[in-house]
C-alpha cells in the first residue's frame, strides 16, 4: 500500500481526543526525529498523533495510556482481547507481551484513555477498530 493509499485510508479513521505527559510528548518527539529516515511511514502516524494530542504539563492522566502502562484492549473486528505493556524500542519484548510505541498498535494505543476506540491500520494496511478495556500503570524500570 503506498503512502497516498494509507493516507486515504486514515482519512476517515475514527480518532479520539488523546492525552500526553510532557515527559512522553518530549521523548516520543525525539524518537520521532531520530527514526525518520529509518521508518518514514510508522514516523509519520506517530507525528500525527504528536500534532493532536493534549499535553498534560504536569502528572499523569487517570486511565490513559501512557509509556510503560500496561493496557487491556479488545480488536473490535475479531472480538480478541489483549493485554501488553507500551514500551520504547529498545525495551520491546513480544514474548513479555512489551509491545513498541513505534509499531502500528503501539502509536494508536498511545495517548488514549479507558473505553475509548481508535481506527488504526496494520503493516499490511488493514484498517481495524480497537478499544481500550483497561489501563494500569507504568511499570519501567
Amino acid at each position: 500500500m503506498s503512502m497516498k493509499d494509507k493516507a486515504t485510508a486514515r482519512a476517515g479513521q475514527v480518532k479520539p481526543r488523546i492525552l500526553l505527559t510532557a515527559e512522553d510528548y518530549d521523548r516520543l518527539s525525539d524518537l520521532a526525529r531520530a527514526a525518520a529516515d529509518a521508518m518514514p511511514d510508522q514516523v509519520a502516524v506517530l507525528t500525527e498523533e504528536l500534532e493532536r494530542a493534549e499535553i498534560v504539563a504536569v502528572g499523569r492522566p487517570e486511565e490513559t495510556v501512557c509509556m510503560g502502562a500496561e493496557v487491556t484492549f479488545r480488536d473490535d473486528s475479531t472480538g480478541k482481547v489483549e493485554t501488553i505493556t507500551l514500551v520504547y524500542p529498545g525495551d520491546a519484548d513480544i514474548s513479555r507481551r512489551r509491545i513498541s510505541v513505534m509499531t502500528p498498535i503501539g502509536t494508536a494505543l498511545i495517548g488514549l484513555a479507558t473505553g475509548q476506540s481508535i481506527t488504526w491500520a496494520t503493516r499490511s494496511g488493514e484498517v481495524r477498530l480497537l478499544t481500550v478495556l483497561d489501563v494500569g500503570l507504568p511499570q519501567l524500570a
